[in-house]
C-alpha cells in the first residue's frame, strides 16, 4: 500500500526517508480537524518504520502551530520569504535525532576592485558602530554565488560594474548577527566602468583611492589592511584562487570550486 493511501495528508518523502508535508497542498484549515487528522497519522508513520516528518505550514494555517508544538513538534526553520514555518518530528525512539539546525553561518563577500592607476574602490558605510572607510561588499544571498554577489554588492554599493578575477582570502568569526557563525570572503574583481554612482541608502560615500593611502587612513581597520596586505602579496607571488564550475553528482545543482593556482 502507497505512503499516500495510508496517510490523510498529501505527502511527499526525502532522500533521507522522512515525510514532508506542505500546508499549501492541504484542504484542512481550522485546528481541530487539523489535530484529529494528525493524531490519526502520526501512529500510521511510525507502524511504516518512518524516521521524520516535516511540516511546511504557511501563514494561512498558522493555527496548525499550537497543535504542532502540542504533539512534539519542533521548529526547524522558516522560509527565505517569510511566508512559511517549517518544524519537524523525529519518530524513532531507540535512535537520536540526526537533524543538523538550520541556517547557524551567514555568508558575506568583499569586493576588491583596482582601476588603472591601481586605485582601490572604497566605501564609507552610514550605519556600524564606527564611521569604517571599507571594501564594498554585503551579504550572499540564498542561491546566490559567491562571485555574483561580490558583482552585485559592488555595483548596488558604487554604481561601478566589474567581473570575476579571483578569490583572494576569508575570515571567519562567531556571534555576528542573528547569534550565527559568520564567513566573510575578499574577492579580486576587474572594474568594466569606474564611474562612480552612489544610490545606496547604506552608504554615504565612494571613492577610488591609492593603496597606500587606504593602508594608512585612519578610518580603516585592522582587518581591511589586512586583507589589502593579503591581496598584494598574493599578487605579488602570483597566487590566484580560481573558479571552476560543476554540477554535484548527487543533486545535480551547480557548483563552484575553488583552487589555488600560483606561479609555479
Amino acid at each position: 500500500m502507497s505512503i499516500n493511501r495510508l496517510s490523510t495528508f498529501k505527502l511527499s518523502t526525502d532522500r533521507f526517508g522522512g515525510l514532508i508535508i506542505h500546508s499549501k497542498n492541504e484542504s484542512i484549515q481550522d485546528a481541530s480537524t487539523f489535530a484529529s487528522k494528525l493524531l490519526e497519522s502520526i501512529p500510521q508513520w511510525s507502524q511504516m518504520g518512518t524516521r521524520i516528518i516535516w511540516f511546511h505550514v504557511s501563514r494561512k494555517c498558522s493555527q496548525w502551530l499550537p497543535v504542532l508544538c502540542e504533539n512534539e513538534f519542533r521548529f526547524h526553520h522558516v522560509s527565505h520569504d517569510g511566508d512559511t514555518v517549517v518544524m519537524y518530528r523525529w519518530l524513532l525512539k531507540n535512535k537520536p535525532s540526526p537533524v543538523p539546525p538550520y541556517a547557524h553561518t551567514m555568508v558575506g563577500v568583499g569586493g576588491i576592485v583596482l582601476n588603472a592607476n591601481e586605485e582601490l574602490l572604497v566605501v564609507l558605510q552610514r550605519f556600524g558602530a564606527a564611521e569604517t572607510l571599507k571594501l564594498p561588499g554585503g551579504y550572499v544571498e540564498p542561491q546566490e554565488d559567491l562571485s555574483d554577489a561580490a558583482i552585485r554588492e559592488v555595483e548596488e554599493e558604487t554604481g561601478v560594474k566589474t567581473k570575476f578575477l579571483s578569490c583572494v582570502s576569508f575570515r571567519h568569526t562567531h556571534k555576528a548577527n542573528f547569534d550565527c557563525s559568520d564567513l566573510y570572503f575578499l574577492v579580486h574583481l576587474e572594474p568594466l566602468t569606474t564611474a562612480i554612482n552612489e544610490n545606496c541608502d547604506e552608504v554615504i560615500d565612494a571613492r577610488w583611492i591609492s593603496i597606500p593611502d587606504f593602508l594608512k587612513h585612519p578610518q580603516v581597520n585592522f582587518l581591511n589592511r589586512l586583507f589589502i596586505e593579503t591581496f598584494l602579496k598574493n599578487k605579488q607571488n602570483e597566487i590566484n584562487i580560481k573558479k571552476y564550475d560543476g554540477s554535484h553528482t548527487a543533486t545535480r545543482e551547480p557548483y563552484s570550486f575553488y583552487h589555488v593556482q600560483n606561479k609555479s
